[in-house]
């Protein structure tokens, strides 16, 4: 080769850069040399362990000369280890400190290389190469070593410690490993290895454990283990059904004087513990209300103390406590904070209104509440109970009845409650005025018709030495005046386009420092539909309810009201409607209700225009069903046959009652007995089906003493009370009943009662919407129907015409013997029995008996 190294020193960089060179020079090497790796040494060793690459130098002729040793590892560019002597060696990126070469008192090669802390990426194939430099290539120096490297499994993905979940949830634990060999994934629960079920699987290779639908007994410790020939791992995850936050110690109320300390406990209990404690009042976090968040802490077992309280501190406090499973739990508690009265306010000036009544306030705050106030006028002590023109109010304040000169003065006011007192307010000057006088008001009533407009006058004047009033007008209801259509110009307002909702009464309200005076006016808008009826009130009895109530606007003189009364059950959707008759009146009864239950009512007026308002709704109860009174018929009872047989033998027979008509005469039966004895259980089941020609109601016979079962009946309603929908009786061992006549696009609701001798049970309720088709089915039914009927009308017809032509000649031919034989008893000097000779009216040549006439005597 010619090269000499040993004539001078190299940097490093000379080295590795002959190495490169070299290690091309060596890969052409070992292509010309033949090498391969099927002569190749293997090579075991475990994570962390050291192996050594034993590698032999045969010198040429055996005299040692100058070479140099290159460890490549198959894959890397730059070797990972190159020697010369009495040059640094070069380590390769991430074999830093990891790779020597042996010493050479060694029993291995001299090329031999010493891998430490052996890693998993170590593994590979690695050669080791041998080049003298003054010397020709050998196939002899150079190696091929393969490394394998076992490491025992290590976890990269494993499930949390602790799994809270609810019960049916679903859940997946996700255990994953690596390793020398790939481990293996084994599941365990508790003690025992996990087995698929229809709720529990094992996928992808083991490293994901399923569980839908949580049971109770899925509950437990699930273990992982990862498993190779090198060792095994395991990790556990329990899995605990989760509960929300519960408040274990709720606040309680508390009454504390200003200055104190207080404290309100609020313990809780969650799983997992992570509880969240939020302390408010009224809505508002207690730390971000200014007046509280410099005295507010809240400790780590949820407690908060307030220090120290002030008499603002009053109120509800809420402690909401949460884990983030389910919806927060909260309890609250009330601080009383109690102080002695204090004065909060002092106005330097009040007015009394001159001759009127007027008031001399004293702004105060108590709590325990005010006990009495005592007063000074010009600094000496006012006695309010010996002058019969002056008042002390229950808030402290001076009511003086007529005011006059000599209650002008300087007044104070001192507070007293069961904590005594905070001490006098500073002294107000009370001066007396003249009030303010309306120098124009408002007529007693303004009448318009709608869509006009109305314009209402007022004006006031102040007294000498006052400020001038303010007019302001506002209805008299509080409702806002309307808005976009009401001007005020002066004391003067205008509304225009008016409407329904205008129709009230309005004040005109003049205001200074002294006092505040009122006038009213009436606003009637006529040419509308009549105003809501109010005052409504109900009595109730088992089976009616009767209403009164005064009347809205009629919507002007030349209308008539009338009214109709709308009700239904709580929790139905549509309402029943009854007119009130007669025209006009504003008391009515509804009848037929069941005993028992709750109604609602609500009345509307209508006039020619249309319906009005309607008016509040009222909720009222009908009395429970008592036991029918026997009474003795002393006049003839009217017609029962239409009442059902009675259900059992411990109710009355009807025939000995005396029941009550309504007003249209009709009589009154009361449709609840009150049960006795034992029941039978409910009928199951109940379905309706749609057949060819109707719809069949069906139901299964009670599970429990259904022996009991004497009958069945048929309930049904839409929108107002159950009525019965068979005629007769169902026998017990009847369990279908036919209908025909339900009205398409409507929505009823069935139940069967099963009765036994003396009691009866309900089955659940079944909603049915009738199909919309169902209508036109009926109005082609009968149309076909009507034309059938027509035709066989006819055809009956013809018939009876016939019958009667064959009956009359018949006749006619039996009338004409009978007139024949008389004729001849006649001629011959006999006579027919019971009458007297008839003489012939008509020729006696005539062939039928219209011809005659006889004449009896």
């Amino acid at each position: 080769m010619g090269l000499r190294l040993d004539q001078r020193p190299f940097s490093k960089v000379t080295v590795v850069f002959a190495a490169l060179v070299l290690s091309l020079f060596n890969r052409v090497l070992v292509r010309t040399t033949g090498s391969t790796f099927n002569d190749a040494v293997h090579i075991t060793a475990i994570v962390g362990e050291s192996v050594v690459f034993n590698c032999q130098v045969e010198f040429p002729a055996e005299h040692p000369v100058p070479y140099v040793l290159q460890w490549e590892k198959k894959g890397l560019e730059i070797p990972i280890f190159i020697w010369y002597d009495n040059y640094p060696t070069h380590s390769g990126s991430g074999y830093e400190g990891r790779v020597a070469r042996v010493s050479p008192d060694s029993p291995y090669g001299l090329a031999s290389l010493n891998l430490t802390n052996i890693q998993e990426s170590d593994q590979g194939w690695y050669a080791c190469k041998v080049v003298f430099l003054n010397r020709s290539p050998t196939n002899k120096n150079g190696t091929w070593f393969h490394l394998d490297v076992h490491a025992p499994p290590r976890f990269v993905t494993i499930p949390g410690d602790v799994q809270y979940i609810n019960v049916g949830d679903s859940i997946i634990l996700n255990c994953q490993a690596l390793g020398t060999p790939t481990p293996e994934i084994v599941w365990f629960k508790d003690a025992t290895d996990v087995q698929p079920t229809s709720t529990v699987g094992i996928f992808n290779d083991g490293t994901e454990l399923r569980i839908s639908n949580i049971r109770i007994e899925d509950i437990g410790d699930y273990t992982c283990i990862a498993r190779n020939g090198e060792g095994q791992i395991s990790h556990t995850a329990r899995v605990l059904i989760a509960g929300g936050a519960v408040i274990m110690s709720p606040p309680t109320n508390q009454t504390k004087l200003e200055g104190e300390k207080v404290e309100f406990t609020c313990g809780a209990k969650a799983m997992p513990g992570n509880v969240t404690v939020r302390w408010s009042r009224e809505g508002a976090f207690v730390k971000s209300i200014s007046s509280l968040e410099t005295r507010v802490t809240i400790k780590k077992d949820g407690s908060m103390v307030i220090n120290p309280v002030s008499a603002d501190d009053s109120g509800q406090y809420l402690c909401e406590v949460s884990n983030g499973i389910g919806d927060p739990q909260s309890a609250s508690a009330y601080l009383n904070v109690e102080y002695p009265a204090k004065v909060t306010f002092t106005p330097t000036v009040q007015y009394l209104p001159f001759r009127l009544a007027g008031v001399v306030q004293c702004y105060i705050k108590a709590n325990p509440p005010l006990q009495y106030v005592t007063w000074t006028k010009d600094k000496r002590l006012l006695e309010p109970y010996q002058q019969k023109d002056i008042v002390i109010m229950n808030n402290g304040s001076l009511l003086f009845t007529r005011v006059n000169q000599n209650h002008q003065g300087r007044y104070t006011c001192t507070p007293y409650n069961a904590q005594g007192t905070q001490g006098s307010s500073g002294q107000m000057e009370v001066l007396v005025r003249k009030p303010p006088t309306f120098t124009v008001e408002p007529d007693n009533m303004y009448q318009r018709k709608i869509s006009e407009s109305v314009e209402m006058y007022c004006d006031a004047q102040e007294a000498e030495g006052t400020q001038k009033p303010k007019i302001q007008w506002q209805r008299r209801d509080g409702a806002p005046l309307p808005k976009g259509r009401h001007s005020i110009h002066g004391g003067n307002i205008t509304i225009e386009n008016l409407r329904k909702t205008d129709f009230g009464y309005y004040h005109c309200v003049a205001s200074n420092e002294v006092a505040t005076i009122v006038t009213t006016t009436h606003l009637v808008v006529e040419g509308t539909q009549p105003h809501s009826p109010y005052n409504v009130t109900a009595n109730a009895s088992e089976t009616a309810v009767t209403l009164q109530w005064l009347p809205g606007y009629s919507g002007g003189p030349d209308y008539k009201q009338d009214y109709t009364i709308w009700y239904k059950e709580p929790g139905m959707t549509e309402w029943s409607r009854i007119p009130v008759t007669p025209s006009g009146s504003t008391q009515v009864t509804i009848n037929r209700l069941t005993p028992d239950t709750t109604y609602e009512f609500q009345v509307v007026g209508k006039n020619a225009l249309g319906d009005g308002m309607l008016s509040k709704v009222i909720s009222i109860r009908t009395l429970a069903a008592v036991p029918l009174t026997v009474a003795k018929k002393t006049s003839p009872a009217p017609p029962v046959t239409e009442l059902p047989p009675p259900p059992s033998d411990d109710v009355v027979d009807y025939s000995d009652l005396i029941l009550p008509t309504e007003s249209s005469g009709a009589t009154l039966y009361p449709p609840v007995f009150r049960p006795k004895g034992p029941k039978p259980g409910p009928p199951r089941n109940l379905s309706i089906t749609e057949v060819r020609n109707g719809f069949v109601i069906s139901w299964q016979a009670p599970l429990e003493r259904a022996h009991l079962v004497r009958y069945y009946v048929i309930h049904y309603k839409t929108d107002g009370i159950w009525r019965t929908l068979n005629k007769a009786q169902i026998r017990a061992e009847d369990t279908s009943y036919l209908v025909k006549s339900l009205v398409g696009g409507r929505t009823y609701y069935f139940r069967v009662v099963a009765y036994s001798l003396k009691s009866f049970e309900n089955s659940e309720e079944i909603k049915f919407p009738v199909p919309a088709r169902v209508k036109h089915k009926a109005i082609t039914a009968g149309v076909v129907g009507g034309l059938l009927f027509f035709i066989v009308a006819i055809i009956l017809s013809v018939c009876a015409v016939k019958i009667c032509n064959k009956r009359k000649r018949r006749k006619h031919e039996k009338a004409y013997n009978m007139v024949a034989c008389r004729i001849t008893d006649a001629r011959n000097g006999g006579q027919i029995p019971g009458t007297s000779q008839v003489p012939l009216k008509k020729l006696a040549d005539s062939r039928t008996y219209r011809d005659y006439r006889l004449e009896l005597s």
